[in-house]
């Protein structure tokens, strides 16, 4: 099954299983829909198989569950994970052979355009590291008697990066619980401490506990915005993992979390929290900075989960943001009529911000703007002829303001709303007729998941 959500309206999505079936579905913004693959998909237990599932959309969409990894996050290079001590899979010893797919103790399974790959470790067993000439898709399937466990392997990495893992991955099971680390010389499986969840390596980090296998997200990964999918019949959770004093930012459904809810990770500045989902769809986002955001689901006995699919790296209290608000300083100094129009010229806007919170976002954009050491700009306010009272130009409520001291004026004094790019940005009445840069502005395109709960799940339709 293949979970798609769009990101846009009118969103055209075709999707090719191999020569069984082809379909060509179209979704609005916030939709999310499961399709059933056929059964023909099936690796079973060849070598190797051309049957692979081809999705193209004709905008943004995010696939789950497990996630997905589009072509232009794709490698040639893959370090490939040791495989823990698994009873009936690695133990006893004896039973562990490559020429039964049950007893085989993982097998990998590589997606690429053309047989040009290279495998490097003394024989299959001790498999290492995969390198192709073009960028290739890896799967890496450690065997389980009467199951697979099944994850996307990330791209090789050379820096040192740091996994901060949340106990809630290893509940009720903190003695079977390990991390599979490699590095592009060596690999090994450490035992997971819960009073240790930081992991520093050079390589790839890959959490481990019976019935679940799951990628770590390295802080660099981190994002702002996520979106996850709940599966019927399951418990299904969110795990966050966040700067301790950047919780207040975390909105699940746009809504903040209790602080009962987060738990210190031992050791680091990072909490984490674990949030009950219920069915359908949940975007989860940081109003101000990043975070690691991971679906857990469990049925019975059985635990299952990925990294949540990534909408947005950029931070904004309104929402995920598929395309970023602009904040520019206007290369030309004129009267605030001019200044309106060099923006408006550019199909940007004489900045509008109603809001503390919005203030702040932005000025701290003006100030990284402010190259040339500009002492004041223009804003989007000005005072009413007819009323005498200032109102914004994009027609927003007068609400939260940040005058100086004893300003504004009299409707005697200066028509026009000037911002000091200065500590404080405080505000003043000015003479409309001075030269001053503009702030243009343009709001963030932000996504926003539909009201509805998650379609049912759609077949296949053959043409």
């Amino acid at each position: 099954m293949v979970q798609i959500t769009a990101l846009y309206d009118n969103t055209k999505i075709t999707m090719k299983q191999h020569s069984f079936a082809t379909s060509e579905p179209t979704q609005n913004k916030g939709d999310s829909k499961n399709y059933i693959l056929d059964a023909r998909m099936e690796i079973f237990r060849g070598e190797t198989s051309d049957r692979t599932l081809q999705i193209h959309s004709d905008k943004s969409i995010p696939l789950q569950t497990a996630l997905v990894l589009p072509i232009d996050k794709l490698s040639s290079e893959y370090l490939i994970p040791p495989v823990p001590e698994i009873q009936r899979t690695t133990l006893p010893a004896e039973i562990v052979t490559t020429d039964v797919t049950e007893r085989s103790p993982f097998k990998l399974v590589i997606v690429n355009m053309e047989n040009r790959f290279n495998r490097s470790g003394e024989n299959e067993k001790d498999l290492r590291k995969v390198t192709a000439q073009h960028p290739v898709a890896l799967r890496h399937l450690p065997q389980l008697h009467l199951w697979q466990l099944f994850t996307s392997l990330p791209p090789a990495q050379s820096d040192e990066l740091k996994y901060y893992i949340s106990p809630f991955l290893a509940k009720d099971a903190e003695n079977k619980s390990f991390l599979l680390l490699s590095k592009d010389n060596s690999s090994k499986v450490q035992a997971f401490d819960v009073n240790s969840p930081l992991v520093e390596t050079e390589g790839s980090a890959i959490f481990y506990r019976p019935g679940l296998l799951i990628n770590l997200i390295p802080e660099t990964d981190f994002a702002s915005c996520y979106v996850v999918n709940t599966i019927s019949q399951t418990d299904s959770y969110a795990v966050i993992v966040v700067h301790k004093d950047l919780t207040d930012g975390v909105r699940v459904r746009n809504d903040p979390l209790e602080s009962t809810l987060w738990q210190d990770l031992k050791g680091t500045d990072f909490r984490s929290a674990s949030v009950a989902l219920s069915t359908g769809k949940s975007a989860i986002l940081h109003t101000s900075s990043k975070m690691a955001v991971y679906f857990v689901g469990k049925k019975e006995n059985a635990w299952f989960g990925n990294p949540a699919a990534i909408l947005s790296h950029i931070p904004d209290f309104r929402g995920c943001v598929l395309s970023p608000e602009i904040v520019r300083i206007g290369t030309k100094a004129g009267g605030w009529r001019e200044s309106l129009k060099n923006c408006t010229d550019d199909q940007l806007d004489l900045v509008s911000f109603p809001e503390t919170i919005l203030q702040t976002q932005i000025n701290k954009k003006v100030l990284q703007a402010n190259t040339d050491n500009l002492q004041e700009v223009w804003i989007g306010m000005r005072r009413s002829s007819m009323s005498g009272e200032w109102y914004w130009l994009n027609g927003s409520t007068v609400k939260d303001t940040n005058w100086e001291e004893r300003e504004p004026g009299t409707v005697h004094d200066g028509q026009c709303a000037i911002m000091s790019v200065e500590d404080g940005f405080g505000w003043r009445d000015e003479d409309c007729c001075k030269a001053a840069h503009p702030v243009c502005y343009k709001e963030p395109v932000v996504f926003l998941l539909s009201k509805n709960r998650m379609d049912k799940t759609h077949p296949f339709t053959i043409h």
